[in-house]
């Protein structure tokens, strides 16, 4: 199935039909692989010695923010190392705020000069 096929399906499907496990087959699936936006204006140059792959992320809704009401902040342990970024926001802050349970985690760390090389993430259903 492709990406935008899976997102037209799960965004078809009631939110209290995720949360009660009727989408099995969806549960664990892979919504986004996207960079860290924000990287550099956070807490990200501050923790990156404590990063690793597959480490967790939480992802925090913030629907009041100035610039971007859809806007997803990413949150490694209390610190803030960036936000998805602005263009592919859109299904993961309607499935937040809808209370489907999302995962995120880190796929690739690289040190780079260009801070949206440096961390991408993936977010998954369940």
């Amino acid at each position: 199935m492709k990406r935008r096929s899976f997102l037209k399906l799960v965004l078809s499907l009631p939110a209290a039909a995720l949360a009660a496990g009727s989408a099995k087959r969806a549960e664990g699936a892979v919504l986004q692989e996207s960079p860290v936006a924000g990287f550099q204006f956070h807490r990200g140059e501050a923790v990156w010695p404590l990063l690793r792959r597959g480490a967790s992320l939480r992802m925090v809704r913030e629907p009041s923010n100035p610039y971007d009401p859809k806007a997803v902040a990413l949150y490694f342990g209390t610190d803030k190392i960036g936000y998805v970024p602005r263009r592919e926001n859109a299904v993961v802050a309607r499935l937040l705020d809808q209370g489907v349970p999302l995962r995120a985690r880190i796929t690739r760390l690289r040190s780079s000069p260009d801070p949206w090389e440096r961390v991408r993430f993936e977010v998954r259903l369940g």
